[in-house]
């Protein structure tokens, strides 16, 4: 139907659950929709997709809730009842007894579409089964038989469509309540729903996309967006075509400091990570044991050995960006590398055991960016790992106030923001087989190698904002280069080649 505008999700807004229920109401107050003219266009869109992705199907299970969720199970099943399909809908929770979704479940059921309400599910399960169970407005834990239908669906061996959102994920924080589906695909309505994005959201939604229900442009201004994704256009902008005349003063010198005793490589990889992304010359200072180690790996890294604080007195001086912690340890050695870094005077990028080591003696700065993983961060706040992942978006926020600092929280569905950020970036580049060793590491040079190109004062916010783009995409290129997706065993350095491919420019 010309008027659902189903679209990739990418192109609409990240909101929050109570967002998204401000612009359903503002549609039906302001712009004359009714609540069954989009529960009606909901299914539509849900029928679209499903035959669309699985055009051979001809047995459809329905899992129906008792509100508007369920609401959006019943007029698709009527949908494809009227297609021809073999259409069964089963109704663990019982019936919807008011309001939009207990008139489509009466439309069904006067076309003869019949309705099972037993606790035990359907057998077989089915070409497809439908996902309409709950929507978005799960504020609870779930048990009992609606625990148990979630576990069936996730168990039946069938692909899942999801309607809206999988059912027992909390759209607003991607926590699962203690359970939910793991969708095949996922139509959502409206908007994307920043749950989608947070916890453990990425593995409960599948392939995602969205229709808008044609609700109208106009509905989305008092709905502010939760979450803003880092697109093309913001790594265009910030990586432009270079000059013809330019040379490698106009790039930017980057200071790497780490590798402690036993640990070069990590040094080494955020060195070559910062010139790959383009940083005209990049210093390497690394304790002696192995310094010579690192200039032969990589012979484009200048090297400098240190035993003390002092022996990079100058190279800080010269340096336009200085990066602090990949191998860095907690020794005496590195402690004093990090009081002696901490406050100086540069654009600094900080990980590793740099941010292990400011969780001990925490202080505040301007000019500088955090790129903590969950544990570095639990560590920073002095919360859990666990209640980090219980609400990242939270966590950021909380990160950005204590250490006044543009903080990258690492993980699946990394998020940037700063002091003063309105709307934190997510990235949604990136896969699994980048849970690897020294990935960090790459990220901290990219990030240090493209705030050394900026010139006329960096918004660093942007900067690790795009840094965390690029580096996402040239994981996704160095894991889906061939026919076959090759996530496992993918190693940091085999990012190197695909960020060249993501920092140039493409029409």
């Amino acid at each position: 139907m010309g008027d659902n505008h189903s679209m990739d999700a990418l192109d609409l807004p990240i909101l929050g659950t109570a967002e998204v229920r401000a612009v359903d109401a503002c549609a039906i107050r302001q712009f004359g929709l009714t609540g069954r003219t989009l529960m009606q266009r909901a299914g539509q869109g849900l029928l679209d997709r499903l035959t669309s992705v699985w055009p051979h199907a001809r047995t459809v299970i329905v899992v129906a809730g008792p509100g508007n969720n369920g609401g959006d199970g019943y007029v698709v099943a009527a949908l494809l009842r009227a297609r021809g399909l073999a259409v069964r809908v089963w109704a663990p929770l019982g019936l919807p007894l008011a309001g939009d979704a207990a008139e489509a479940c009466a439309d069904y059921r006067a076309a003869g579409g019949e309705i099972g309400e037993a606790p035990n599910p359907p057998s077989p399960a089915g070409d497809v089964v439908v996902d309409a169970l709950f929507g978005t407005g799960l504020t609870r834990d779930l048990h009992g038989v609606a625990l148990e239908a979630i576990r069936w669906m996730n168990a039946c061996g069938s692909p899942i469509l999801s309607a809206d959102t999988p059912s027992g994920l909390d759209t607003q924080t991607g926590h699962v309540r203690p359970l939910a589906v793991r969708a095949t695909e996922t139509v959502t309505f409206v908007a994307q729903k920043a749950g989608f994005h947070l916890g453990q959201g990425p593995d409960q939604v599948g392939r995602l996309s969205c229709v808008s229900l044609g609700i109208p442009p106009e509905a989305f201004r008092s709905a502010p967006p939760c979450l803003r994704p880092v697109g093309r256009s913001r790594v265009k902008a910030l990586l432009p075509v270079r000059s013809r005349t330019a040379h490698k003063g106009d790039h930017g010198h980057v200071l790497v400091i780490g590798g402690g005793p036993g640990m070069p490589g990590a040094v080494r990889l955020a060195g070559e990570a910062a010139l790959r992304v383009g940083a005209g010359r990049v210093t390497v200072a690394t304790h002696p044991s192995h310094a010579a180690s690192v200039s032969m790996a990589c012979p484009e890294l200048m090297c400098r050995p240190v035993d003390r604080p002092a022996d990079i007195e100058d190279l800080l001086a010269s340096a336009d960006v200085v990066a602090l912690g990949p191998g860095l340890g907690q020794t005496e050695w590195a402690q004093g590398l990090f009081e002696g870094v901490a406050l100086v005077a540069k654009p600094l990028v900080l990980d590793a055991d740099g941010l292990n080591l400011l969780a001990l003696s925490p202080t505040v700065r301007g000019d500088w960016i955090l790129t903590p993983h969950p544990g570095e961060a639990a560590r920073l706040l002095g919360w859990t790992a666990g209640e980090v992942q219980a609400d990242r978006r939270r966590a950021l926020l909380a990160l950005v106030d204590k250490y006044q600092a543009v903080v990258a929280l690492k993980g699946a569905r990394t998020l940037v923001s700063g002091p003063g950020c309105a709307v934190p970036s997510v990235c949604l580049a990136g896969n699994p087989g980048m849970a690897a060793a020294g990935m960090g590491d790459v990220l901290t040079g990219v990030i240090a190698g493209l705030l050394g190109q900026q010139r006329g004062g960096a918004d660093l916010v942007e900067v690790a904002a795009v840094a965390v783009q690029v580096h996402g995409q040239a994981g996704d290129s160095a894991a889906y280069a061939s026919a076959y997706a090759m996530e496992r065993g993918m190693l940091a350095s085999d990012l190197f080649p695909t960020l060249r491919m993501a920092v140039n420019p493409w029409p």
